[in-house]
C-alpha cells in the first residue's frame, strides 16, 4: 500500500485499540490535554519505526516536515518526546490487545532467541556513564565479538508474531529469561542450544506443558527421529528472521538512551511496530514477515 494509506491504517488500528482497551478511562486526570491525540503520538511511532526512524527527535522532524497536513497541530519536539516517553504504559496495553488479535498466545509452536543490545563501542564502556552498574559485558556468538550493554529476549507465534520479550545485562543466561516470556504460552517451544538444559526441560514441561526442543551440541548423541530434528531446524529460522528484522529495520541492537525508562520506552515501540506491520500483512493477505511488501514508496 501507499505511505500514506499505511499511516491512515496505523492510526486507525491505534484509534480502535485504544477505545477497545480504554472505553472509559480518562488517561489524565489533571493538567492540560496535549496538542496531539495520544494515538496521533504513538501512530508517528510505530511508523517511524517502521521506516528505521528510531531517534525521538528524528520522528518529530520527519512528521514535521512531511506530513504536517496529517498531524496539523504537532508541537515542539520536547513535548512530543516526553507525551512519547509517558505513554509507555499505553503501549504495552495495545501490545498486549494486539497479541489477541493475532492468536499469537494460542500457537501451539512458538520460537524464541535473543540479541545484543549494545550501549557503547566496547572501546569507551569503562567511561561510559549511561546505565552504570546495570549493564554488563558479554560475547556474542553469531557476531564473534565481545560487547558492552544489554541482552533483549524475544518468543515468537508461528506466524512471526512477537508474543514475549524481555530486556536484561548481557551476562544473563537467557535461560534466566524464558519464564518471563514464557507466560502464557503452551506447546511445542523451539530454541538453540544456548538453551540447552534437562532440568529447564523439565520444569517447562510439568508447570507449563511447554515442550522445549533445541539442537543438541556435536558431543551429544540425538535419539530423536530425523525428520522432527529437521522440521526443529526449519522452523527455527523463522526467528532468526525476526531477530534480523528487529536489527536491521528497527534497529534494536542499540539503545539511543540513557535511563531504563527511555530505554523500556523504545523497546516496546519497536515490538509494537514489528507486530503491528503482521497485523497489516495479514489483513491484506500479504505473508506476515514480507514487510518490503507493506508499503510501496
Amino acid at each position: 500500500m501507499p505511505l500514506d494509506l499505511y499511516i491512515i491504517a496505523v492510526f486507525c488500528f491505534v484509534e480502535s485499540a485504544m477505545n477497545k482497551i480504554f472505553p472509559t478511562l480518562k488517561l489524565r486526570q489533571s493538567g492540560p490535554s496535549p496538542q496531539l491525540l495520544d494515538s496521533e503520538v504513538i501512530c508517528m511511532e510505530i511508523v517511524g519505526e517502521f521506516l528505521s526512524i528510531d531517534y525521538d527527535k528524528k520522528i518529530w522532524e520527519y512528521f514535521k516536515n512531511h506530513w504536517k497536513h496529517f498531524f496539523p497541530k504537532i508541537s515542539c519536539r520536547t513535548s512530543f518526546t516526553r507525551q512519547a516517553a509517558n505513554l509507555i504504559r499505553v503501549k504495552q496495553e495495545i501490545h498486549g490487545y494486539l497479541i489477541k488479535e493475532l492468536h499469537a498466545n494460542s500457537d501451539p509452536i512458538h520460537m524464541l532467541d535473543g540479541f545484543p543490545i549494545s550501549i557503547c563501542i566496547l572501546a569507551r564502556a569503562n567511561r561510559c556513564k549511561s546505565f552504570k552498574g546495570i549493564a554488563s559485558y558479554s560475547y556474542c556468538a553469531s557476531k564473534k565479538e565481545y560487547y558492552y550493554g544489554f541482552h533483549g529476549n524475544v518468543v515468537i507465534s508461528f506466524d512471526g508474531a512477537i508474543s514475549g520479550f524481555t530486556v536484561t545485562a548481557a551476562n544473563v543466561d537467557e535461560r534466566e529469561s524464558i519464564f518471563e516470556i514464557t507466560d502464557n504460552i503452551s506447546g511445542l517451544l523451539i530454541g538453540d542450544k544456548g538453551y540447552i538444559s534437562n532440568d529447564l526441560k523439565n520444569i517447562l514441561l510439568k508447570e507449563r506443558k511447554i515442550d522445549l526442543q533445541t539442537p543438541l551440541r556435536d558431543n551429544m548423541i540425538d535419539t530423536r527421529d530425523k525428520n522432527f530434528v529437521k522440521m526443529l531446524t526449519s522452523t527455527r529460522r523463522k526467528v532468526e528472521t525476526v531477530i534480523g528484522q528487529l536489527a536491521d529495520r528497527f534497529n534494536s541492537e542499540y539503545t539511543n538512551a540513557r535511563d531504563i525508562w527511555h530505554l523500556s520506552n523504545r523497546f516496546i515501540r519497536k515490538i509494537l511496530s514489528h507486530n503491528v506491520s503482521v497485523f497489516l500483512n495479514k489483513f491484506i493477505g500479504n505473508e506476515p514477515l514480507q514487510f518490503e511488501k507493506l508499503v510501496s514508496q
